[in-house]
């Protein structure tokens, strides 16, 4: 039977604390349970889970588009730095790879898990070794090797 994705999270959690890059992802596609497990890792720790996609939105009404591509990185570190404890869950990060923002977003979630661990779902899946978002054809297809980061999915057992 494989281990609940919450167990999953909550046990490496343990080891992204001892990590350069205190980051872990939970890849799997949408609607297999990403929220659902970060809801239950936030009642076992109280650590806050932060919907990305509402308080960027909320925080970029008034930016330009040109404001907005070069205040992004500042307004994530503003959350993740005003959060308390050692640890934050990020939910529906789509808006970090709208073309528009002109934002690497691997990279982005790998500079705030510096002193915090991170804990992001992403809709995508692991092949031949590479992180993916999207379909190769679309506008925000991103590949990213397998590295400085931990995977927990429903998929990956280990």
């Amino acid at each position: 039977m494989a281990e609940p994705l919450a167990d999953q999270i909550m046990r490496k959690v343990k080891q992204a604390a001892e990590l350069y890059h205190r980051l872990m992802l939970v890849i799997a596609p949408a609607g297999a349970g990403k929220t659902t497990a970060l809801q239950d890792v936030r009642d076992r720790t109280g650590a806050p889970l932060v919907n990305v996609n509402l308080e960027i939105s909320r925080r970029m009404l008034d930016l330009t588009e040109r404001q907005r591509a070069l205040q992004l990185p500042r307004l994530l570190r503003d959350i993740v730095g005003k959060s308390e404890g050692e640890m934050i869950l990020f939910d529906n990060i789509e808006i970090l790879f709208d073309v528009g923002l002109k934002q690497d977003p691997l990279r982005l979630l790998q500079g705030l898990s510096r002193n915090k661990i991170v804990v992001a779902a992403w809709n995508g899946s692991i092949v031949d070794d590479s992180l993916t978002y999207a379909a190769p054809a679309h506008p925000e297809y991103k590949r990213y090797p397998v590295r400085d980061f931990l995977v927990a999915s429903p998929e990956v057992t280990t």
